[in-house]
């Protein structure tokens, strides 16, 4: 039994988006890869740098070459299903955007998909990843219930301690008050914990526009 969380150009999973050193992050995620009983948990949070580089750039023009870097992108819904007040919102919107909109520009999916190839390379390739597999969740509470949820019912009383670690340490590292948060929801095909015997899985995004940085859970 398995617990985990977690097509555009055909050169994006040759992308170097740059993964950041944080030690807090490399504790956390030993903490969370355990095995309870007939189950195994497989956690990882990594933080990754969006500035680009010259190989980067040409990578993204090539991303660009189907539409302009500002278009917007349709997504799928957002995972939460209730509205929420002003204060649970991230504050930094997608170029003017409303942040309880479903659509994202192509520069941010551009992000999204290329820190999932840096992430899971070389064992998936995400370059044909489709705006549709991914939301933008408006609900940073949402998330965070979401997250310690399914984290509790496979740690624990264990997580009562490891919870608030870890949001401090997400926190200090992305400042989430200042984040749009998207989660990746593919179908099993392209799910990199798709397999059979795998029960749940998450995969969110915490980008910091003003930061030019991601976290990834």
């Amino acid at each position: 039994m398995l617990v985990s969380f977690g097509v555009y150009s055909s050169n994006l999973n040759q992308t170097a988006m740059k993964l950041l050193e944080n030690s807090s992050f490399e504790a956390l995620s030993s903490r969370l890869c355990v095995e309870t009983g007939e189950s195994r948990i497989l956690g990882r949070i990594e933080s990754y740098s969006c500035k680009m580089a010259g190989d980067d750039k040409h990578m993204f023009k090539q991303f660009c070459q189907e539409g302009e870097p500002h278009v917007l992108e349709a997504l799928s819904p957002p995972q939460s299903t209730s509205a929420t007040s002003p204060s649970q919102l991230g504050k930094s919107s997608e170029d003017g955007e409303n942040p309880l909109s479903d659509k994202c520009c192509r520069k941010t999916l551009f992000y999204l998909i290329t820190t999932l190839n840096e992430s899971f390379r070389p064992d998936y390739d995400f370059s044909a990843a489709r705006a549709h597999e991914f939301s933008r969740e408006p609900s940073l509470n949402w998330v965070a219930n979401a997250v310690n949820s399914s984290l509790f019912s496979a740690v624990g009383e264990e997580f009562n301690s490891l919870g608030p670690e870890l949001w401090n340490a997400i926190d200090q590292e992305i400042n989430l008050q200042g984040c749009d948060i998207y989660s990746y929801n593919p179908d099993l095909d392209s799910d990199p914990f798709g397999e059979e015997g795998s029960l749940w899985s998450f995969n969110y995004f915490f980008y910091n526009k003003k930061l030019k940085r991601i976290v990834f859970f």
